[in-house]
């Protein structure tokens, strides 16, 4: 069995599952007042405090969640309702046509049913906003932006976004700016003073933490209508009871994941350049398809002319080799990526993609397991596609 699908979960690290282990054998509930408790709040307080100094915030700004997806809707339906609460003229969410459904969803939801008005920024043809973009939707009225949310990296393409030059625009007018960095955390320089956003999303499962766990870096000073009431936990931000073993295996996957970035990038881009050397050797008219410059190092994804991106899926799979035509959040429904679609590509091209992605216990047998099943994989698709529009 051959897994080229990382960037929709990862292996849960050794570290981490000896942490959450031993924590799910500790009794106590972290808002108690008694000393299992207060045993309980000290871990959480910890893992605060482990992963504020991994992501260069302060404790006081991590805000755990139960994953990204609950990141981004706290973000944007959180400082959306704020901000239009202390001026109602801040009725416009600019977000990039490139993200992750988590916030290209709860955006659409917010001008559906709470009277916002969502703006997508356009992408140029490798995936990237581009600050005079953002600059010029700011301008047309700028006491009218509620809020910016451009992802630090692109799920599928693997587009690095310039996230401290957009944040910048932003700051100029005084706009929170959020970003989701799912997949960039462990493999980009990721600091969040440094790069002057408002807020950031995280999550456990893409960096070989828990499932179910993540986070939102919430810079002081902004303070996000809470989207769930309860028991005020996390700054009244996010009630619920925290999930003290998660957050610890959190903590040790994000302090892992950032001291070995550097090594484990240089890994993946090694892969990577090998892979797509490879596929390419074997259907010569693939094409790559993101920023060539500056994409994550452990994603490839490649389009094939002729083919439906489902269809090379399955063949792939029935040789044990996992791969993805995208996000797996929105798996399921054959439908043009939405990403390439904002890139100008046309929706065959859409159709016709997979993306490859690399992680930590990938080897270069992974890659020689793709590129021996690659070329017959594309041929038959082909055939199948050719025959149906007979």
């Amino acid at each position: 069995m051959v897994y080229l699908d990382h960037a929709a979960t990862t292996e849960v690290r050794p570290e981490v599952i000896a942490d959450v282990t031993d924590g799910f054998g500790v009794l106590g509930n972290p808002s108690s007042l008694h000393g299992h408790g207060r045993a309980a709040r000290r871990t959480v307080e910890e893992a605060r405090e482990r992963i504020a100094r991994a992501l260069g915030c302060t404790p006081h700004e991590v805000v755990f969640t139960g994953g990204g997806t609950e990141a981004d809707n706290i973000a944007i339906k959180g400082l959306y309702w704020s901000r239009n609460h202390e001026d109602p003229a801040r009725r416009r969410i600019l977000v990039s046509a490139v993200e992750h459904h988590a916030a290209l969803d709860p955006a659409q939801w917010m001008a559906d049913h709470q009277g916002a008005e969502f703006e997508a920024l356009p992408v140029d043809a490798a995936g990237r906003v581009g600050p005079d973009t953002l600059r010029a939707a700011v301008e047309r009225d700028p006491a009218s932006v509620a809020l910016v949310c451009v992802m630090w990296a692109n799920n599928e393409v693997g587009t690095v976004q310039p996230i401290a030059e957009l944040a910048a625009v932003a700051a100029e007018y005084g706009i929170p700016f959020h970003t989701d960095a799912v997949q960039a955390v462990g493999v980009e320089p990721v600091d969040f003073a440094a790069a002057g956003v408002g807020s950031l999303a995280l999550s456990g499962h893409k960096i070989g933490g828990p499932v179910g766990v993540g986070a939102l870096v919430l810079a002081r000073g902004l303070a996000p209508v809470p989207v769930l009431h309860g028991g005020g936990q996390e700054r009244d931000i996010r009630s619920g009871t925290l999930a003290t073993p998660l957050l610890r295996g959190l903590a040790t996957a994000v302090e892992l994941a950032v001291a070995e970035r550097e090594e484990h990038a240089k890994h993946l881009s090694a892969l990577r350049e090998e892979l797509e050397e490879r596929v390419r050797a074997a259907v010569p008219d693939a094409i790559v398809n993101g920023d060539a410059e500056r994409r994550l190092p452990g994603i490839s994804h490649l389009s094939f002319p002729g083919c439906e991106g489902d269809a090379l899926l399955m063949l792939l799979d029935a040789h044990g080799i996992s791969c993805s035509t995208g996000s797996a959040c929105s798996a399921g429904v054959a439908q043009p990526s939405h990403v390439l679609l904002a890139m100008g590509a046309d929706a065959d091209t859409a159709l016709s993609s997979l993306r490859l992605s690399l992680g930590r216990t990938s080897t270069r047998e992974d890659v020689a397991a793709l590129a021996e099943r690659i070329g017959p994989a594309v041929e038959r698709a082909r055939a199948a596609r050719a025959k149906r529009r007979r």
